[in-house]
């Protein structure tokens, strides 16, 4: 399913990048900090650091699969409307939601528009936060995967891509929260 027939700005550096399949790695152990970035929130026009969320709220990290500013993943493109409809359930509980995507600044600000985004929206072009959370990459662009830190910055759920089960649920995501304990059986 194609989210659209709109390719300009498909076949650039990143897709070329991104080209060959690199699988997910499970290299992040649950209960332990997960690395620090900073990134251009598009969303809210200014820069964030994962880090300035430690010691005050919970986040979930959202990697999406974007490949131009029109053309989504088919996998993705469903949840990222379900985050964005839910966003508020999410706030309402203390929990920030950040998606990051590999568009550049351009491309994002058109997705922002386009699908009304609430959540920041994290443009990672060069695709290193893609890299140092290991999401992997296929056909021109980094996987998605989902990380649920509490508070403290701890990794308390992650879901990494597979063609049998793409994103986790927003139920599962919210549940994850819930519970505020490390789940040990949290990749499938």
């Amino acid at each position: 399913m194609l989210t659209s027939t709109y390719f300009t700005g498909l076949f650039n550096e990143r897709f070329f990048r991104n080209l060959l399949p690199k699988p997910a790695l499970d290299d992040f152990r649950l209960g332990v900090g997960t690395p620090d970035f900073k990134l251009s929130d598009i969303t809210n026009n200014r820069t964030l650091k994962l880090s300035d969320y430690r010691g005050k709220q919970p986040v979930l990290l959202a990697f999406t699969r974007i490949f131009t500013e029109k053309q989504y993943c088919p996998f993705c493109y469903p949840h990222i409307k379900a985050l964005n409809e839910n966003y508020e359930e999410f706030t309402n509980r203390g929990i920030e939601v950040l998606m990051i995507t590999s568009t550049d600044r351009k491309q994002s600000q058109i997705v922002v528009q386009d699908l009304g985004l609430k959540m920041p929206l994290l443009s990672d072009p060069s695709c290193y936060v893609f890299r140092t959370y290991k999401a992997g990459q296929a056909l021109g662009a980094p996987l998605p995967a989902q990380f649920v830190l509490d508070k403290d910055g701890k990794l308390l759920y992650r879901h990494l891509f597979s063609f049998l089960d793409h994103n986790a649920s927003i139920e599962t995501l919210l549940e994850r929260f819930n519970s505020g304990k490390v789940d040990k059986l949290s990749r499938i």
